[in-house]
């Protein structure tokens, strides 16, 4: 086998003579795995919280029953237990800060103390708010109700202790470790038996979280000691299994967490050397986790965590290349340096990385990097990282160009199908960046072939491309869809629909958050408010014309479509279309779903795809001004009319200032203008020109701001007869300025057809009108009913119905 096997670390090897060594490593260093525990403890404190506001109940009864239990037990044995329990709590540390002083870690004790303290005082702190008479509902929901001169409910001693041994670090000592273990323990038990304390469950936990929080973010602000072996060390451990080192000197590399070093040997030999610190394997392990999350497991190779997995994988894929036949440095030597660190040695060859050239490389030496991939990839074999500075041209004694794959310590064997077109698509969207897309896939289609080719454009997003590749393509947004349309080649206006590679979307998180704390409000609405009575004393006549003027808005939103589209359009499939909306917007969030399927209904009725979009672009402006315009309208109207109580809250001017005053401070720096230009500008270059066009023919304008009007003005007539109806009193003016402004709140929110949100909105606003909170509630209620949910099955049928017919 090539190379050497793994050595066991021990006492390193003696040199015989001095090593030349170039190094600069830093005293104290921050260790990665700190700042993920401290995330870690905020989102655990976090759920706790919410634990208990939400199941508050159950909390309680859990509470009841753990005391009761401790009580069962022998009282004899608790309270001894209790009394040595707190007596350790007091001495194991004293004992430790004494063990420190004699090893003369006086700094490093000092800083835990400090840090205690620290930990001490954030839990007195939310210690007083909890005390509050605002988080009072909280207070209730964490902490037993004690009579006078219960204690409070946090335990500041124990989170300060719990920071002081998280700083100082028990790992390398288990009797410590048992021994606070099990006092902390006994301390807890005792605390949540105590008959006249507040102590709960949940307040121990959240004590334990504090000081885990406090004490390893602090350690992470402040650094730690460091315990990597030094160059020298590194230089003498490879001296002990390979030629003797005579110069060892850092090399700075950005792209990697891990060091690297260059290691000249006696014989004359250069070696590469790649250090794996203990310390930092857990360097962006939130964001890899959330990766991991997001992506199927065969788009990402989940990172190893420990340095014996980082260097087994690295050997292994090393090994793989060889075995290939694909050019890569030689693995020289596996070795562990003492406990924190591991070293890989690996030939090293002279040569110019992609990133490195002067120039960009020429066809041939394209052709060359595209054989080798294909050559790895032939058997089973990936990279995963081909970026770049991974893929070096090297030259042979003859002149001749040779290409070498660096680090392929993330690929796999045994490689199935996607993960290999993935590499592919990695491969070509580096090269793309580098020569230009035209370049890239035309070499690529030469190499591979036009189905193959293919086969790679649904793969190319940004999502699952290496980091620095995205973001280079962030820098350069122009290169990704100038490669996918090259690579389609001889049918550009072909779509191809991205692959499905994530398993849950960013997007989808954010619905599934909103829509839960819509439904909360909502249920939190049903359960404040009988409004059960006002509906069944509901007046039939008025809910039968809300009913139709329901009806109506269907009509005026086919106006609005037909009306801004050149092309003619068949009313009645039209209408049919604004039906199937109804139930589209059930699964997706407001007017997303009526504006795909109109999207879709035009590329069906042979509208080009370009004035599709801009005719439901000038429709959307249309109603957006028109929905401004009646705004300000009924407002001036509602002013006039002295019996209209409509008098908006104070936050409702402060939150239009800070929309104001957010909105001036991003236009007023250099990217803020640029970004609104990138947003604002394409969409007004479809809708402007389709607008010139429509202006010609007078009777379409007509028609497409009629139906919009219609829209408007049919939904705001609605929503009164429901005010009417549940018998409510407040002007029409008022009523409109409510539905206005509480469907444009309520709409903003993504939520599947704004569901809760624009309930909860349409019923502050209307509170605000005048209403009392019952008839408030139950107009928008029966609003929703009739608006939403009645025209859902409706939906269902005629988007079936236009399935069916070819019409989708």
């Amino acid at each position: 086998m090539v190379g050497s096997p793994p050595v066991r670390a021990g006492r390193p090897a003696t040199l015989s003579a001095a090593v030349r060594v170039e190094d600069r490593l830093e005293p104290r260093v921050r260790l990665p795995s700190d700042i993920l525990r401290c995330v870690t403890a905020c989102v655990e404190i976090a759920l706790l919280v919410g634990l208990a506001l939400l199941a508050r109940a159950t909390a309680t009864g859990v509470e009841v029953d753990l005391v009761y239990a401790s009580r069962k037990l022998a009282t004899g044995v608790i309270a001894p237990l209790s009394t040595l329990a707190s007596l350790a709590l007091f001495v194991l540390p004293v004992l430790m800060a004494v063990m420190l002083i004699f090893r003369g870690q006086l700094r490093r004790l000092i800083e835990a103390a400090a840090i205690g303290l620290a930990a001490s005082g954030v839990t007195l702190a939310f210690d007083a708010l909890l005390h509050l008479h605002s988080l009072s509902g909280l207070s209730h929901a964490l902490a037993k109700q004690g009579g006078p001169g219960a204690g409070s409910p946090l335990d500041a001693y124990l989170a300060g202790l719990v920071a002081f041994i998280t700083v100082l670090g028990l790992s390398g000592r288990p009797r410590w470790r048992t021994a606070f273990v099990l006092a902390i323990g006994f301390y807890c038990l005792a605390s949540v038996a105590s008959s006249n304390g507040t102590t709960t469950v949940l307040t121990l936990l959240i004590t334990l979280l504090i000081g885990q929080a406090v004490g390893t973010g602090l350690r992470y602000a402040v650094g730690t000691k460091s315990e990597r072996p030094t160059a020298a060390e590194i230089a003498s451990a490879l001296s002990g299994v390979a030629a003797p080192v005579s110069e060892i000197r850092r090399i700075p590399d950005p792209s990697t967490d891990n060091r690297r070093y260059a290691a000249l040997q006696r014989d004359g030999r250069m070696l590469d050397v790649t250090v794996f610190d203990r310390d930092q394997q857990t360097a962006d392990a939130i964001y890899r986790i959330y990766r991991g999350l997001r992506l199927r497991s065969q788009v990402i190779r989940p990172t190893p965590l420990t340095v014996d997995r980082a260097i087994e994988r690295r050997a292994l894929m090393t090994y793989a290349l060889e075995d290939a036949g694909v050019a890569t440095p030689r693995l020289r030597a596996v070795l562990r340096v003492g406990p924190e660190a591991a070293v890989l040695a690996t030939d090293h060859h002279p040569g110019v990385t992609l990133a490195d050239l002067p120039k960009a490389p020429s066809d041939a030496q394209l052709a060359h990097i595209f054989d080798a991939v294909l050559k790895m990839h032939r058997h089973r074999v990936t990279h995963r990282a081909l970026t770049s500075d991974h893929i070096m041209l090297t030259r042979d004694g003859n002149g001749s160009y040779g290409v070498m794959l660096l680090d392929p310590g993330d690929g796999d064997v045994a490689a199935t199908d996607l993960q290999l077109r993935l590499d592919l698509a990695q491969l070509t969207a580096s090269l793309a960046l580098l020569v230009g897309p035209e370049r890239a896939a035309d070499t690529a289609r030469a190499k591979m072939g036009d189905a193959d080719v293919a086969g790679l454009v649904p793969l190319l997003q940004p999502v699952v491309l290496h980091r620095s590749t995205r973001a280079a393509l962030r820098r350069d947004k122009d290169v990704l869809p100038a490669l996918r349309k090259r690579l389609i080649g001889s049918a550009p206006e072909t779509e191809v629909p991205p692959e499905q590679l994530e398993r849950i979307r960013p997007r989808t998180v954010v619905t599934f958050v909103a829509t839960v704390f819509a439904g909360y409000i909502v249920i939190g609405q049903l359960a404040h408010n009988s409004f059960i009575p006002v509906l069944k004393s509901a007046d039939w006549h008025w809910i039968l014309l809300a009913v139709a003027l329901t009806a109506i808005t269907y009509v005026g939103a086919s106006w609005s479509l037909s009306g801004f589209v050149l092309e003619k359009l068949r009313l009645s499939r039209t209408f049919l279309v604004q039906l199937a909306g109804s139930f589209v917007t059930l699964v997706t969030p407001a007017a997303v779903g009526g504006v795909a399927l109109n999207l879709r209904y035009l590329h069906k009725s042979n509208v080009e795809p370009a004035d599709a979009a801009a005719s439901v672009g000038v429709s959307q402006v249309f109603a957006f001004a028109l929905h401004i315009t009646l705004l300000v309208i009924f407002a001036a109207l509602t002013g006039a009319v002295h019996s209209a109580k409509f008098r908006p809250p104070g936050w409702v001017y402060i939150a239009l200032a800070a929309l104001a005053a957010a909105i001036l401070i991003i236009l007023a720096f250099p990217g803020g203008r640029r970004l609104a230009r990138s947003r604002i500008a394409p969409a007004l270059g479809q809708v402007i020109p389709r607008l010139l066009d429509i202006s010609q023919k007078p009777v379409k304008l007509v028609e497409g701001i009629g139906g919009a009007l219609m829209v408007t003005l049919g939904y705001t007539l609605c929503l009164a007869a429901c005010v009417v109806a549940v018998g409510g009193h407040a002007s029409l003016p008022a009523i409109a300025v409510a539905f206005l402004t509480g469907n444009a709140v309520g709409s903003a929110v993504p939520t599947p057809g704004g569901l809760g949100a624009v309930e909860a909105a349409l019923t502050a606003t209307l509170i605000v009108a005048g209403l009392t909170n019952a008839h408030a509630f139950a107009a928008v209620v029966l609003f929703r009913l009739i608006t939403f949910w009645l025209p859902v099955p409706i939906g269902w049928v005629a988007l079936g119905y236009l399935q069916r017919h070819d019409a989708l």
